[in-house]
């Protein structure tokens, strides 16, 4: 259903604990601190290993997908 979301909410989760896990005193400083997170972050990219491939999906999850 919606697995783009659950990794949008871990990114944003892990951008919290990371930087914004105190206050920030102004607009200028976030931003520096979110830049700062996203240029370490793409230094060690982790890409996401989807489960399976579609054909898969519309058979392990036939009643979730409309028939075609």
């Amino acid at each position: 259903h919606g697995s783009w979301l659950n990794m949008a909410e871990i990114e944003i989760g892990m951008l919290a604990r990371t930087c914004l896990d105190r206050r920030i005193g102004s607009e200028e400083e976030f931003r520096n601190e979110v830049k700062a997170y996203l240029k370490w972050k793409n230094q060690f990219p982790k890409p996401i290993s989807w489960q399976f491939t579609n054909e898969e999906a519309r058979i392990k999850l036939k009643s979730l997908y409309p028939a075609i």
